[in-house]
Order: C-alpha cells, then sequence, then structure tokens
C-alpha cells in the first residue's frame, strides 16, 4: 500500500498579514509598515503593559500606498488599539504624534503609554524639520515611543529631485535605522519604538523603493526580537522622558549630554550593528548598510568571493544598522587588525564621516586607511550620485583586493562584469516613453493656455505639463509654493501675467497659503485649481477632510480673490450657485476655457478658476467597483472617412487616440480598452 508524504499545505488568506499571530506570512513593505504597530501592541500586551498605537502622516512614493492600505487594515488596527489618522500636510501631521507622546502627562489618559508612527517622502520630511526638531527634544513618553518613516527616492524615479534624509535627521539629533530589506523593516522597527522609549529620542527609519515595493514570506513572531537594556548607562537622575513644564535648555542636556549616548549605547547591547563576515587575519574591511549592504552581498557572490576565498583574501564585513550615530566601541572592533576600511553607502556620506572621527585618535601605525566615495588619491571610487548597483560595488572591491590577492576566477567574473557594463553603457536608439496623461484626464483641457500666455508649473499630475511643448508650462516649486515665484519676478520683468497650475489636493495640503500670498502681494496671476475628487497622483486617496466645490469657491473668495470662475464639463450642475460669493462670479463649459483664460489674462490682481471634473484613472476605478454610472456612449473613428492627417491626435492629446494601418495607408482609431469615455 502507497503512502502519501506529502505534508498538508496550509491554508493561506491575503488577510493572513494581519491576521495571523505567529508563524510567517507573505508581505509587501508598504504592508510591513501596517503589521509593525500590530507586533509592537502583541509584544506590549505579553510584557504586561497596556498600550495603544497612533499613525498619522502623509501619502508619497514610496510610502505613497501607506494610508490606503492602513485604510483596508481598519478592523485589524482597531483590535489592537490603533488609530491611524491621514494627516493634512506632513508637518500638521508630525505634529500630531508628538501630542501623542503628550498624554500621559495629563489626567484621564487611558493607556500605560501611547506610541507613534510617522511617515512622509523626503520632501515631507524637509518641511516637518521644525516639528520633529522640537518634538525630539521634547520627548517620548516612558512606554510610548514615535518612529519617523521616511520615504527616499534615491534614484529620483518618481520625484521632483533625489532624496536622502538621514542628513536632516542628524541636524535634529533623530537616531536613524537602515533597513536592507522587508524583514528588516520589521526587526528595526521594533528596535525603533523600543529605542525611542530607552533614550526618549524619536528615531527614523528610511524606507527605500526597493523595500516598500518588494514583497517577502516574513517572520511575524512578536518574540522573534529579543531586547536587551542596557545596565552601564548612567541616565539623569529626572530621566529622558517628556514631562511638563519644560525649559529648552534642559533640553538641550537632556539630548546632547544623555538621549544621544542612550542611543548609541542601546544599539551596541542590541547588536543592531554587527560583523557578518569575518577571518582569523583580517586585512580589508568593508563597512555598509541598508541597500548597499544588499549591493555588497551580491557584489561578493558575483566576484565568486564565498567564506573560504573571503578568509583567504582577509575579508571584514560590518552591517550596520544603525548609520546615526555610529556607535564606536563596536566599529573600533571592526576596524582593529585591518590595513584598510572601505565604506560602501549610497548617496551623500553618513558612516565615512563618522568613522574617520573616531578612528583618528587611533595609533598612526595601527590607523587603517578609510575610503569610499574617494580612494586615498582623492579619485572617485563610489560616487554619491543617483543609486549604487553590485557591479559598480564589485568594481570598487576589486580594485581594493587587486592590490594584494590576485585569482584568475574573480578577474574573469570581474572582466566579465566590466564587459557588461561596457555594453550597457553603449548609445542604443530606443524609444522612450515619456510619461503622459491618460485618456480623458481633466489635464488635457485645464492645462491649455492661450497663445501669447504661459504657466507655472507644481506638484501634481500636473507636473507632466512642463514637458508638453505646447501646453508653454515652465519652472515648478515645491508642493504649496505654487504661484509664490511670480511675487519674485513680476516687479522685474515687462510680462504682465501667468497662470499657475494647482491640484485640489495640494490647494488642502497648503496651496491655500500661496493663494493668500498672491493676494497679498498684488500680483497679476490666475490659478487654474483643478478640483478632480482624487488625489490622483499616488493612488486615487480622497482629500484627507472636507472640500467640496463650494468650500473652495468659498475659500478663496475669503482669501480675497475678487473674480472667481467656476469651470466644469456639466456646468448645468451648478446653475444658480455661488453667484453671492463675489461680484465677479462666473459659470463656463469647458468648451469656453481658452475665451475665458484670455480674459483673465486682463485681469489685474488674483484671479481664480475651478475647473471640476474627476480623475479619468478615477472614474475608471469607480466604474469598476458599480460607484459610478458607466456610460453606454462610446466613441469610433470611421476609416472609411479618416484621412490619417493626425489632428485628432493632436487636438484631443489623448493616448487613446492610436494608428491603424490599412490598404489606404496609416489612419486613425481609439483603443476601446483604454478610452475612458471623456468625450470632449
Amino acid at each position: 500500500m502507497a503512502t502519501d508524504n506529502r505534508k498538508a499545505l496550509r491554508k493561506v488568506s491575503l488577510d493572513d498579514k494581519y491576521a495571523l499571530d505567529t508563524a510567517r506570512a507573505y508581505m509587501t513593505g508598504i504592508e510591513a509598515l501596517v503589521r509593525l504597530p500590530m507586533l509592537q501592541q502583541q509584544r506590549d500586551r505579553r510584557a504586561g503593559l497596556n498600550t495603544a498605537g497612533f499613525i498619522s502622516g502623509y501619502r508619497g512614493s514610496p510610502v505613497g500606498g501607506v494610508d490606503q492600505a492602513m485604510w483596508k487594515a481598519e478592523p485589524w488596527l482597531k483590535r489592537h488599539n490603533i488609530h491611524f489618522q491621514a494627516g493634512l500636510n506632513e508637518d500638521l501631521a508630525a505634529t500630531s504624534v508628538w501630542g501623542s507622546q503628550q498624554t500621559n502627562l495629563f489626567a484621564g489618559a487611558r493607556y500605560d503609554g501611547v506610541f507613534g508612527m510617522w511617515y512622509g517622502k523626503g520632501p515631507g520630511v524637509d518641511r516637518s524639520m521644525d516639528v520633529i526638531k522640537h518634538a525630539n527634544a521634547f520627548g517620548t513618553s516612558r512606554y510610548g515611543g514615535v518612529l519617523a518613516v521616511a520615504g527616499d527616492d534615491h534614484a529620483c524615479k518618481s520625484s521632483t529631485l533625489p532624496h536622502q534624509s538621514e542628513h536632516m535627521f542628524i541636524g535634529a539629533s533623530v537616531p536613524v535605522l537602515s533597513p536592507a530589506n522587508v524583514q528588516e523593516v520589521l526587526d528595526l522597527g521594533i528596535f525603533g519604538w523600543e529605542l525611542s522609549r530607552y533614550s526618549g529620542c524619536w528615531v527614523a527609519l528610511k524606507a527605500i523603493t526597493e523595500n516598500m515595493d518588494s514583497a517577502i514570506s516574513a517572520d511575524i513572531d512578536p518574540d522573534r526580537i529579543n531586547i536587551v537594556m542596557p545596565e552601564d548607562f548612567q541616565m539623569p537622575a529626572d530621566g529622558v522622558h517628556a514631562r511638563w513644564p519644560d525649559k529648552p535648555l534642559e533640553q538641550e542636556l537632556r539630548l546632547n549630554k544623555f538621549k544621544i549616548y542612550a542611543a548609541r549605547e542601546f544599539a551596541r547591547v542590541n547588536g543592531i550593528n554587527r560583523v557578518v563576515v569575518d577571518c582569523p587575519k583580517p586585512r580589508l574591511g568593508i563597512i555598509t548598510s541598508g541597500k548597499a549592504y544588499l549591493d555588497v552581498m551580491q557584489a561578493l557572490e558575483d566576484m565568486g568571493i564565498d567564506d573560504a576565498v573571503a578568509a583567504e583574501i582577509g575579508l571584514r564585513v560590518y552591517k550596520v544598522g544603525m548609520p546615526w550615530p555610529l556607535e564606536p566601541r563596536m566599529t573600533h572592533d571592526f576596524a582593529e587588525g585591518l590595513e584598510e576600511i572601505l565604506v560602501v553607502e549610497e548617496k551623500r556620506s553618513i558612516i565615512e564621516d563618522q568613522l574617520t572621527g573616531q578612528l583618528y585618535n587611533y595609533p598612526v601605525a595601527a590607523r587603517p586607511r578609510v575610503i569610499g566615495e574617494f580612494d586615498e588619491a582623492g579619485r572617485d571610487l563610489l560616487p554619491n550620485l543617483a543609486e549604487l548597483t553590485p557591479a559598480m560595488v564589485a568594481l570598487a572591491i576589486a580594485s581594493r583586493i587587486r592590490r594584494f590577492y590576485q585569482s584568475e576566477t574573480m578577474d574573469q567574473r570581474i572582466r566579465w562584469i566590466e564587459e557588461k557594463e561596457r555594453s550597457l553603457a553603449q548609445p542604443r536608439d530606443t524609444i522612450e516613453r515619456v510619461p503622459h496623461f491618460c485618456s480623458g484626464c481633466p489635464h488635457n483641457t485645464s492645462t491649455k493656455v492661450p497663445e501669447g500666455s504661459h504657466a507655472l508649473g507644481g506638484i501634481g499630475c500636473h507636473y507632466m505639463a512642463t514637458w508638453m511643448p505646447d501646453r508653454q508650462t515652465h519652472t515648478f516649486t515645491q508642493m504649496g509654493g505654487e504661484g509664490a515665484t511670480w511675487i519674485g519676478q513680476a516687479p522685474f520683468t515687462d510680462t504682465q501675467h501667468v497662470f499657475q497650475n494647482l491640484g485640489d489636493g495640494t490647494y488642502f495640503h497648503s496651496g491655500i497659503l500661496a493663494i493668500r500670498a498672491a493676494v497679498a502681494a498684488g500680483v497679476n496671476i490666475t490659478y487654474k485649481i483643478l478640483y478632480n475628487d482624487a488625489v490622483a497622483m499616488t493612488g486615487g486617496q480622497p482629500i484627507d477632510g472636507s472640500l467640496s466645490v463650494g468650500d473652495l469657491v468659498r475659500q478663496v473668495a475669503a482669501e480675497g480673490v475678487q473674480r472667481i470662475a467656476l469651470v466644469s464639463d456639466h456646468p448645468e450642475a451648478w446653475n444658480g450657485q455661488f453667484h453671492g460669493v463675489t461680484s465677479y462670479y462666473s459659470l463656463h463649459d469647458r468648451s469656453e476655457m481658452d475665451t475665458l483664460q484670455r480674459e483673465l489674462r486682463e485681469y489685474r490682481g488674483t484671479s481664480v478658476i475651478v475647473y471640476v471634473q474627476t480623475c479619468a484613472a478615477e472614474k475608471r476605478r469607480r466604474r469598476k467597483k458599480g460607484v459610478l454610472e458607466d456610460p453606454a456612449k462610446r466613441l469610433f473613428i470611421n476609416d472609411a472617412v479618416c484621412e490619417g492627417c493626425g489632428d485628432c491626435s493632436i487636438k484631443s492629446n489623448c493616448l487613446s487616440v492610436l494608428p491603424k494601418e490599412t490598404e489606404l495607408g496609416r489612419k486613425r482609431k481609439i483603443d476601446q480598452s483604454s478610452c475612458n469615455k471623456d468625450y470632449s
């Protein structure tokens, strides 16, 4: 009789990442950020603590989907006493998280402590530093703690600038943790909250695209991480946690004399930084952190360097989980006996600068040479531009090893890597697809300007207008600064007027202040505010609050804007509304947009066009969900009539207008699968 030795497969659900209490679950980096506070609350409960969690922040790649993931996980978050409140903008969200650490200073607190999480894209870190600096000096609660998740886009794949947040946190004396993968998002996240509780500091957790967009089967056992509390570190008599009243100079003393050093000691006793490759007689050390660590390990594998070869070379690798402040005792142990240390880190130096400082007082004869961004002769070695690749790291490592070790196997692999890099560097005649408006996008109409005028860009999907020649849209600002650049130009140019594109999400985030500034400055500018009913660029989220068309019209009128025009694809829906808001209000169909803009560019002062049309991608989502009517009407091009002139493509600027090859030549057709039924 045959026996079936196959193990029964465990039933798997998409809810496992939140529903399971132990074992493993498949999740992305974004979902790990959602699971992380649940793990912390589970750990607290097992430790006999009655805690709650508070999460707030503002979306933006690579943490653009955090809010949506939090909303979807709301039932599980509630079971763990975790409250998620999407932020109006990054700095107000950070202020809310700061408030969570003040809960237990006053009567009425229902929990032993509230642990907080803030999240934001790199530019959101920049704009929130005033809050973060104050909150970090103020301190965290004993059973609370704060994790600040910073989304950094090193390669500038979906940003206006490549971003690296560590230096901002360093300026605020906030310790920084740098996970290398999704599992470490969970592990270092737990370390981060415990570190925050022990030291009284906010703790930053770096979140890069590679970690947020990748997925693994993660170990979600709450007891996976064993926290060791330092025994020998001397805390001040009154502790390092939040208190009230408090004085600024006393906060400075606690931060600079105790809290930062407490963070270093916590990192040391918990092994957050550790040697991962070692040998009896080391010569070359590599110190690295985060994604760069994975690049190093991949580079060693590509070079054929396993543990045995590493021992033969004399190689030691030190993985840093907390790049700032760099804990010195473990670093000194790592450096002991080395002739040279290669620092591999992405973007501007953090570890290298600290390392050279910590080794400066070493006896000269025992002090290892430190190289990284540059070699000992000042030549480029590992650039601080864009992002590193395993090939770049392999070539840098090989250049150091070849000085004292030769291997035909390694040389062959390096030659292959060099040949591959040369091949990739060759110019290629390829078609590069430039990002473009979706079919039926409201921006297709709203960003057009009349001949003789130009517009200014800003943050949002309408940023794409800056590379469309027919849109005459030049330059851009940070989020919320839209139009303020014109205040600095207007007194010094013969140009009398500009248009400024502004999305309703940015308006609600901070853009209303720029309108207020334009009114105060008395400049001639027309804001074109697109009310598209969704934050389209980051996934179609709703605005974080209540903002109706009426609210928007009344708000800009209250800010002192006298000339307001409402433009809609269904103007009849707005008949008879808002006429009392201002003496110079008007209602228009979108077909009148060009005439309206020609009128407003002659207006003296600040004027506003509120352009009402739902985001095309969001319409498609809602139609699929059955919450928005799907029109039965479709558009077609009769190829028997079409002359193939291409004028329809130019006039519509629509991606759904495609070429159609016929016996009579190239004509045009409409791709029904991508058409969003705009009809304009």
